[in-house]
């Protein structure tokens, strides 16, 4: 569930340029079966190591299906497989040290490592994603232009 309301919300933001059943869908699955093997990895730990490798296990799963239903136009779709297990145990790195109670044994990390996880993969995915898609127009009635 967590994965699908992650790749709704992306693909939401995105500006269309995201397919939002393609993208939602390898969340939603890529998301579920890395929390599983990395948390099995770890054996359930909650310690920052244990924490930040289990985010970079989901973040390889993660990072390889979203890559793959990215659109064929995204420049260096490789280069978000590469960042996500970096950016998912990141997230996990900034919740535990911010102090959040991650003992509780949470599906994502918390609202701080949700802010620095959202920033920097934003940032990274409006680089990737082509400014428009075919077919799409933007002008200065549209709700947001997006640059080249």
């Amino acid at each position: 569930m967590t994965g699908a309301v992650i790749g709704a919300g992306q693909a939401l933001v995105s500006s269309g340029r995201l397919n939002p059943a393609r993208w939602s869908a390898a969340t939603a699955t890529a998301s579920g079966l890395g929390l599983l093997l990395g948390a099995a990895l770890v054996d359930y730990r909650t310690d920052l190591g244990s924490l930040a490798f289990m985010g970079a296990v989901e973040g390889v799963l993660l990072g390889t299906a979203q890559a793959c239903t990215l659109p064929h136009t995204a420049r260096l779709p490789w280069l978000w497989a590469v960042a996500m297990p970096v950016l998912w145990a990141a997230g996990w790195t900034v919740t535990t040290l911010a102090g959040v109670g991650v003992e509780a044994r949470f599906t994502v990390f918390g609202a701080t490592g949700a802010l620095t996880f959202s920033a920097l993969s934003g940032i990274l995915l409006h680089r990737l994603l082509p400014a428009s898609t075919p077919g799409r127009t933007t002008g200065p009635d549209s709700l947001r232009e997006v640059d080249a």
